[in-house]
């Protein structure tokens, strides 16, 4: 697992998904910090690795990225159990607010390079 401040290559990003689930790593990002934490098994594990790192859950939304994807509007696909929170108006595992899934493609498209 790790926090992930500079781009990287989509090369890694291809190893780690033959590490862990075969086809996706797990992400969650921060909106705020444009930040995100990767390559764990949970994205509540992400999620707590960047909340002791000092980010703020209200900024954080967990995805998968598809690597074999890169470059499609498949790589991201918004499916998590921590995005759901009913106090932000997010009730589903998705992230409903058009304006903070923006905000997450713009990041990892900034943070995950060809």
């Amino acid at each position: 697992m790790q926090i992930v401040r500079e781009p990287i290559a989509i090369g890694t990003l291809t190893r780690m998904t033959e590490r862990m689930f075969g086809n996706l790593v797990k992400a969650v990002v921060d909106v705020e910090r444009e930040i995100m934490a990767i390559d764990a098994e949970m994205h509540a594990d992400e999620e707590a690795l960047l909340l002791g790192d000092g980010s703020r859950q209200t900024s954080l939304w967990g995805v998968n990225l598809h690597a074999g994807q890169f470059g499609t509007p498949d790589f991201i696909e918004f499916d998590s159990v921590i995005n759901i929170r009913p106090s932000q108006g997010n009730r589903t595992r998705s992230v409903d607010d058009p304006d903070a899934r923006a905000r997450v493609v713009a990041m990892v498209n900034r943070l995950v390079t060809a």
